[in-house]
């Protein structure tokens, strides 16, 4: 699992909220697969709508200039971003994300090697909608600040507490890794930020580049596009 923060800045959240507040959201059970669907009680935009498009695009946009995202996803396909709400009283039962998606507007579909979740809604002001990660007794609680973003395997046991006070928005999409080994990313995510780290530390050139090598040549072994 890794955490993205500022994803989005705090103007563009200030704009997305501003624009979802009217926007036209539909029960979240008309994109639930049969499971899902028992315990998916939320709201969303529906895909085909321009705002959706619009607002997506944005994300796309920061995406594709964030240095985290690229080295811990290693990304070959990304979903466009939908956009669901939960109000008092909803919430989304434990479930995991299909293994493929459709990519709308063709007849391709995409592997979904890992899950995203960006939060729109400041933590305070809204209680509950916790986004847990992992099986019982291995969960993560994540609830983060509006424009943050966290990325996790696609398929791992997730759900979203109930909602007590407010309302919580968010966006979430999947990825089709370049990598879709978990613990294989994980190495190579874990390796690359370990040779950042020693280039800002001014370490030796010569053993950074070696390392370098290191990571590119697992790369070129474990890449599937």
């Amino acid at each position: 699992m890794v955490i993205i923060p500022q994803l989005l800045s705090t103007s563009q959240v200030a704009e997305f909220q501003a624009v979802l507040g009217s926007a036209p959201w539909a029960d979240g059970k008309a994109t639930a697969g049969y499971l899902s669907s028992r315990t998916k009680n939320n709201l969303q935009i529906p895909e085909d709508q321009a705002l959706t498009r619009r607002l997506g695009a944005v994300i796309q946009a920061e995406l594709d200039r964030n240095q985290i995202f690229i080295a811990a996803a290693l990304p070959l396909k990304v979903l466009p971003p939908l956009f669901n709400r939960y109000t008092v009283g909803q919430s989304y039962g434990a479930h995991i994300d299909g293994a493929v998606q459709p990519l709308a507007g063709s007849h391709h579909q995409v592997r979904t090697d890992l899950s995203a979740t960006i939060f729109l809604t400041d933590p305070a002001e809204y209680e509950g909608g916790e986004l847990v990660i992992g099986p019982a007794g291995e969960e993560k609680t994540v609830k983060l600040p509006a424009g943050d973003m966290v990325l996790y395997s696609g398929g791992t046991i997730h759900h979203v507490s109930p909602v007590t006070r407010g309302a919580r928005q968010a966006a979430f999409f999947w990825v089709q890794s370049m990598v879709r080994d978990d613990s294989r990313r994980e190495i190579l995510f874990e390796l690359d930020s370990t040779i950042q780290q020693l280039g800002h530390t001014g370490a030796d050139h010569g053993a950074c580049v070696r390392l370098a090598g290191v990571y590119h040549n697992l790369l070129r072994q474990w890449v599937d596009t």
